[in-house]
């Protein structure tokens, strides 16, 4: 048995319990199947945590995040809550686990499963075999930059002010792990900004670049505007293999990069800080798909999203990649099989619920593991 693995569960709000549930049945799985031990503790987050305790998340709980391998989140918010001061709001508690944990790297792959090829708008030549990764800067940028805010100038006239700030030392840590993962997938990362017209992004193209040369000049290096870049994803996504780029652009460019997909629900993320004194890198892994309150309870939601989450921290916090590879090939094989929850049910596929969809993923990495 190998030592124990801590990994730290907060369902959340919507479907992200329901979503979860299945979560655990696999972790239940690899404990039972491939001599691994888990310690599992699960506690709350946005509006359950708001429910019991008045705030989005907890001292203790955070306190509990910074001392895991690795954090799975289900989803926060719904209308329940939209009423609140926004100091309190229920996402306040995913971005304080994202401050506190210092998690400055967002991971956003987007697979297209060959399942799922006609479900994406654009033509399956296009998308085909798709397997980009987007690395997002989530810690600075215009987010959290200062001055902000909004300010009365008088005569009914008001001015909005956000600030676009990046340092040197943010860029280069999550070019880092940008080039770290391209070493791994196709060897080619593409950098985007907006260098002809923000200073900021002078700096990010300038940075970039001088990582490369001097820590990565095995990876093939490009660098794109990021409108163009936008373009290019639904012109010829293929083309790229890892793509780096700050918090604003690549909040949208992976948004435009997870619909090239067919389903934003059928994607995972991961969100990774530094690498600390004892080997171990803090780590957030989170579906891409929000609370989606509208089905809560139901037992219809995908579950698939928040399970290769579940992979994704196999893969990155636990190095588990023979693992990793398993669950992912289990949920290529049931897509392939007909199986469909109702946000991704396609004329002559079987419709099944959150739990049967669970059902058969376990059976297939029994199937799997032989």
């Amino acid at each position: 048995m190998a030592s124990n693995k801590s990994l730290l569960i907060l369902p959340g709000d919507g479907i992200g319990p329901e979503a979860m549930t299945e979560v655990r049945r696999v972790v239940d799985w690899m404990q039972d199947n491939r001599a691994v031990s888990f310690e599992v503790d699960e506690d709350l987050v946005g509006g359950a945590s708001i429910d019991a305790h008045g705030i989005p998340i907890t001292d203790e709980v955070v306190d509990k995040a910074q001392n895991v391998d690795a954090v799975l989140l289900g989803a926060v918010g719904g209308p329940k809550w939209d009423n609140l001061d926004f100091s309190i709001k229920p996402e306040r508690g995913l971005l304080r686990l994202r401050k506190d944990l210092e998690l400055y790297a967002n991971l956003r792959p987007a697979i297209c499963f060959d399942a799922l090829v006609d479900a994406s708008s654009l033509k399956p030549e296009l998308v085909s075999g798709l397997d980009i990764m987007i690395v997002r800067e989530l810690t600075g940028g215009v987010y959290f930059g200062e001055p902000r805010g909004i300010e009365d100038l008088g005569n009914g006239v008001r001015k909005g002010v956000n600030t676009q700030v990046y340092t040197t030392p943010e860029i280069h840590r999550v070019a880092r792990v940008a080039f770290e993962l391209a070493q791994k997938r196709d060897g080619r990362v593409c950098s985007s900004e907006k260098a002809n017209v923000m200073e900021s992004g002078v700096l990010w193209r300038e940075e970039v670049t001088k990582i490369h040369e001097t820590e990565f000049p095995d990876v093939e290096l490009s660098h794109m505007y990021a409108d163009n870049a936008a373009m290019q994803l639904v012109r010829a996504p293929k083309q790229f293999d890892v793509i780096v780029t700050d918090n604003l652009f690549g909040d949208i460019l992976s948004d435009c990069a997870a619909m090239l997909t067919g389903s934003l629900g059928m994607l995972p993320s991961a969100s990774l800080g530094d690498v600390d004194e004892h080997g171990r890198r803090k780590a957030l892994y989170e579906p891409v798909h929000g609370s989606a309150p509208d089905i809560a309870g139901e037992n219809i939601a995908n579950p698939i999203a928040t399970i290769l989450s579940y992979a994704m921290a196999l893969r990155y916090s636990f190095d588990m990649p023979g693992e990793a590879d398993l669950v992912e090939k289990a949920v290529q094989n049931v897509l392939a099989g007909g199986m469909r929850t109702a946000d991704i049910m396609a004329e002559g596929m079987a419709k099944v619920s959150t739990t049967v969809m669970g059902d058969a993923i376990l059976r297939e990495l029994d199937k799997l593991n032989g």
